[in-house]
């Protein structure tokens, strides 16, 4: 278009994209796109226990795209192309940390600790003496407790447009757990595109630890629906089985021919309704299956494909459980990112672990830490797509 003629459609009132300036347009575009970020940034930026929250991006070259808060040190959005090519955001979550810091349920997406999973009667004891812990959970410790490192503030440090890290001090008697420990989690995000996810803690005097991450995934997409048709693997010969109250008898059970046989991808709400007093206690799947293979060793543990998108999920970990949560508390009443409700069995959780209650139970692997000692751990959850 000449300038004449660009001139003449201005005078008449035309908006024709700057006159189809090429600059222009790229620069309206960026100006929205800053407007957007701003305007994202901005409901993550509030003051929490008198310090401040933000939201932080990690981008590779694929346009793999995660986003993240130090509330919590949590994942927010985990944006992956699906087989169409287009951006589907896989995680459940909120559009701001108010969502997060006032929600029903408050682990979406965070850092789980002192202590991941469940402690039965808030009890254990080290060297000889008794420490009772905060009870969240009916007669037992959920999570780390009322307000574990999900309800933190953690100290961000963004290493680069790939990675970053989260840091926090817990004061000894926190929740009722001994010692100063310090912990980190360290974000990175890859150009196979897998987010990895590193933790690691130190203390000055003996306690319990059990990091995780408690993402919610739905592969269809946040909000889109059922996840009772993914089809989900499982890398486990035996489940942890579990009492009323979720606490594990101590005990293996087989998983051969039942209910929580994933050995080989099978739709997850295939065997929900079987008459199983496991998944009795549970309301469905909340169970931890004691992985297969060497404990300490990153493996191929488990995978997940959303049959809609085609999106698959592999995790890889070197802990020696993983504990499958079907989404059996949700109920709708949580409206999350675009307003969409979160209803009963509309995101799984895969949080690699140790095994619950093990502080109580001699034959599980340990999960004491000792000053001088470090603790370790390594998951990490891979994308790409594939036909159903």
């Amino acid at each position: 278009m000449n300038k004449t003629i660009c001139l003449l459609a201005i005078g008449l009132g035309l908006a024709i994209q700057s006159c189809n300036d090429p600059a222009a347009t790229n620069s309206e575009n960026t100006n929205q796109d800053t407007a957007m970020k701003t305007s994202a940034n901005k409901s993550f930026q509030e003051s929490i226990d008198g310090l401040n929250t933000d939201l932080y991006t990690l981008k590779n070259k694929n346009n793999f795209t995660v986003t993240l808060t130090n509330y919590g040190a949590r994942l927010v959005s985990v944006l992956v192309p699906d087989s169409a090519g287009k951006e589907t955001d896989v995680i459940l979550g909120h559009e701001g940390v108010a969502g997060y810091h006032k929600a029903k349920e408050p682990f979406f997406g965070c850092t789980i600790g002192r202590y991941g999973n469940r402690i039965g009667k808030g009890k254990f004891t080290l060297e000889g003496k008794e420490y009772s812990i905060d009870l969240n959970d009916g007669p037992n410790t959920l999570h780390g407790g009322s307000k574990g490192f999900n309800a933190k503030v953690w100290t961000a440090n963004q290493l680069s447009d790939t990675s970053i890290e989260f840091t926090l001090a817990s004061p000894d008697g926190d929740m009722g757990y001994p010692g100063n420990l310090n912990a980190k989690v360290t974000y990175t995000i890859t150009d196979d595109n897998a987010l990895k996810i590193e933790y690691d803690a130190s203390t000055d005097k003996t306690t319990v630890v059990n990091l995780t991450n408690h993402a919610y995934f739905n592969l269809n997409g946040a909000g889109s629906g059922t996840i009772n048709d993914h089809l989900l693997m499982i890398d486990a010969d035996n489940i942890t089985p579990v009492d009323s109250t979720l606490i594990p008898t101590g005990k293996l059970q087989p998983v051969t021919g039942g209910a929580f046989d994933f050995r080989k991808p099978t739709p997850i709400g295939q065997k929900i309704e079987n008459d199983d007093v496991q998944l009795k206690n549970g309301k469905g799947y909340d169970h931890n299956f004691a992985l297969n293979g060497k404990a300490g060793v990153v493996r191929l543990v488990a995978t997940v494909l959303g049959p809609k998108t085609g999106i698959f999920m592999e995790v890889l970990t070197d802990q020696p459980g993983i504990q499958l949560y079907g989404g059996n508390f949700l109920d709708g009443t949580e409206k999350g990112k675009g307003g969409k409700a979160y209803d009963f069995r509309t995101a799984f959780c895969l949080e690699t672990q140790h095994f619950p209650d093990a502080p109580n139970k001699p034959n599980f692997a340990s999960t004491t830490l000792k000053p001088g000692e470090k603790y370790m751990h390594t998951t990490i959850y891979r994308f790409s797509t594939k036909n159903n």
